[in-house]
């Protein structure tokens, strides 16, 4: 099938907008492939350092004619999908010595959970980690011993931290490896039905921690389709992880069998051998472009839009939120996968999955199938599932057919003709709303703005009964250069609830809303912020404000901005506690959200 036309439109913008950094980058990955891994280059002190724990391996290394691969992990047990991670060191060592190669942790990222933070003062380092976990990660390879690199990490900013560190020593190849999603639990719409019943009062805290625990049980992914699952689909869109790999459970023959087969991936592709494959050939803008596809076509998170920007730039390609906007106008919504939908990411996964959703993306001409991929030339690999029979793993063909039209349809037939984001803009200045899980009759909201400088304020006025009309809730002092962009994913209940009566609401926020948002319309990542004084930090209670996710507007019509002196707060309270003082130098020089809200790239 032929690119589709505008497929192949945006891509050739993009890449004529990327040209100079694009080309600056390739070069400097290419010298840096020239001079190699400077193991060989080392000092024998330098050397007798790297390899001293090595025991058995000491041999191997210190001749520098196998591969050595470098392992970064965001292990730890307060994430349940980066929980697994426990065991796979030894799992990559072992296997790496059965290969005839050799494997070292590198070194270790930090990785929050913002399930933990959601609605505490930890949030607010929640997006600044991801630039943390690409410094960290940076530190890791700065050792320079590595032929390829392993790189364990699955959740919200881990993965996107990790491809802006794999982007930066693009001369390296890497191979991203995921541990799967928790078997499901608690349907997730029932979690969130006893949240709204909490917020309103109707059951107590016992009840809701009960739905809670039944939901969140045991190592994995959360089963929803939020940041971390939409990071999964965005690795093998790209072609970062091995075909399939995203979405088997954790403690499974088949996940073991992926992991092992990763390892012998990493070996085979490094510059040792006749099949090299550096990361930064790779993360080029066709591949860049495909993750977008993937991210429309199953309507995933709105993180990403903040994370593949600030990927890209690290790569040297320069994203826009049209570039967004764009795709989402010619993607079809392909799946219904909680919060826009019943299923979560395990039922998507029976119904065919991404193999099946890959293989109709490319008969359609939505994705660009010349692609260079860990797994080889060409996206139609992905297109494969993997299988284990009799302890050896081999792909097959993905299903010719969704096996739950429910869940899963194909791409001449799908739930929506156009992917679940839009682009924002007017007087009210930029950002995106998120519309798959939007009921149709909710895509224009105009209503009086209410406006408040904290979520817990939102809360406070429910409990109040104070909103008894539509209204358009405006929590503006939220962005990156205010208090770290944190995610207001904890309003969702209480808006749900204003909805669920009959009251026309929708939120506008310079700050994020998390991945398992949906029905309730937001505007999010309004930039400028209101920090930098942006329109947002002009509104006034009372204003009308209106909200058109179908024509993409967000402006207060009649009236000029302009001519009005923007608030300012006091953003004292932001600056100390829960680790926050430590990032003041973050708040004042991250980068605006159209760019990725990023520090370091």
């Amino acid at each position: 099938m032929a690119i589709h036309p505008q497929l192949d439109a945006i891509t050739a913008r993009i890449r004529d907008r990327s040209a100079r950094t694009r080309g600056a980058y390739l070069d400097r990955m290419r010298k840096a492939a020239e001079e190699g891994p400077a193991r060989a280059h080392l000092s024998c002190g330098n050397q007798a350092h790297a390899y001293a724990a090595m025991g058995a391996d000491k041999g191997n290394l210190a001749a520098g004619r196998v591969a050595n691969i470098g392992v970064v992990t965001a292990y730890n047990d307060m994430l349940s999908a980066h929980q697994p991670y426990e065991d796979y060191p030894k799992i990559i060592r072992d296997t790496a010595r059965e290969l005839g190669i050799t494997a070292q942790v590198a070194g270790g990222v930090p990785a929050m959970c913002d399930g933990v933070t959601q609605g505490r003062d930890g949030m607010e380092l929640s997006l600044f980690s991801r630039d943390v976990i690409a410094l960290a990660a940076g530190v890791a390879l700065s050792h320079n011993c590595f032929d390829a690199a392993l790189y364990l990490g699955i959740c919200d900013k881990i993965v996107p931290g990790l491809v802006m560190a794999a982007a930066t020593f693009g001369n390296v190849p890497a191979v991203f490896v995921p541990s799967g999603p928790m078997v499901s639990g608690l349907p997730n719409d029932e979690k969130s039905r006893v949240r709204q019943q909490f917020a309103a009062g109707e059951v107590g805290r016992d009840k809701l921690m009960e739905a809670e625990m039944a939901s969140y049980h045991g190592p994995g992914t959360c089963t929803f389709y939020g940041t971390a699952n939409s990071n999964q689909m965005l690795m093998e869109f790209m072609g970062l992880h091995l075909p399939g790999a995203s979405f088997v459970n954790p403690g499974t023959p088949l996940r073991e069998a992926l992991t092992k087969e990763a390892v012998r991936r990493a070996g085979a592709i490094t510059a040792l051998g006749n099949d090299y494959r550096p990361v930064g050939e790779i993360l080029d803008e066709r591949a860049i472009v495909n993750g977008i596809v993937g991210l429309m076509a199953t309507g995933g998170s709105t993180n990403l839009v903040l994370h593949l920007p600030a990927m890209a730039r690290a790569a040297g390609v320069l994203l826009e939120l049209e570039d967004f906007a764009a795709l989402s106008d010619i993607v079809p919504l392909m799946a219904r996968v909680y919060p826009n939908g019943l299923a979560d990411v395990n039922h998507f996964h029976a119904a065919g999955g991404l193999p099946f959703m890959i293989g109709e993306l490319l008969s359609a001409g939505l994705l660009h199938p010349d692609v260079k991929t860990i797994a080889g030339d060409g996206l139609y690999r992905y297109a494969q599932e993997p299988k284990l029979k009799g302890g050896v793993l081999s792909w097959e063909d993905g299903a010719g057919e969704s096996l739950n039209d429910k869940v899963l349809r194909p791409a001449s037939a799908p739930f929506q003709p156009i992917g679940g984001l839009k682009e924002l803009t007017g007087n009210l200045g930029r950002g995106v709303i998120k519309i798959s899980a939007v009921a149709p009759e909710r895509h224009v909201i105009e209503a009086k703005a209410r406006i408040f400088h904290d979520q817990e304020e939102v809360k406070a006025a429910f409990k109040r009964g104070e909103f008894t009309e539509d209204t358009v809730v405006v929590v503006r002092f939220q962005g990156p250069r205010a208090n770290g962009m944190p995610e207001l994913h904890s309003l969702t209940p209480t808006l749900s609830v204003l909805q669920d009566r009959g009251l026309k609401v929708a939120l506008v926020t310079d700050g994020r809303m998390s991945g398992a948002s949906g029905k309730v319309p937001a505007a999010i990542h309004v930039s400028p912020e209101a920090a930098c004084g942006g329109p947002i930090a002009r509104l006034r209670d009372g204003d009308i404000v209106r909200l058109d996710a179908a024509s993409g507007r967000l402006e207060v019509p009649g009236v000029d901005l302009e001519d009005r002196a923007p608030v300012t707060v006091d953003l004292g309270a932001n600056a100390h506690g829960t680790g926050r003082e430590l990032f003041a130098c973050f708040r004042a020089h991250v980068g605006a959200a159209p760019e990725g809200a990023a520090l370091v790239v």
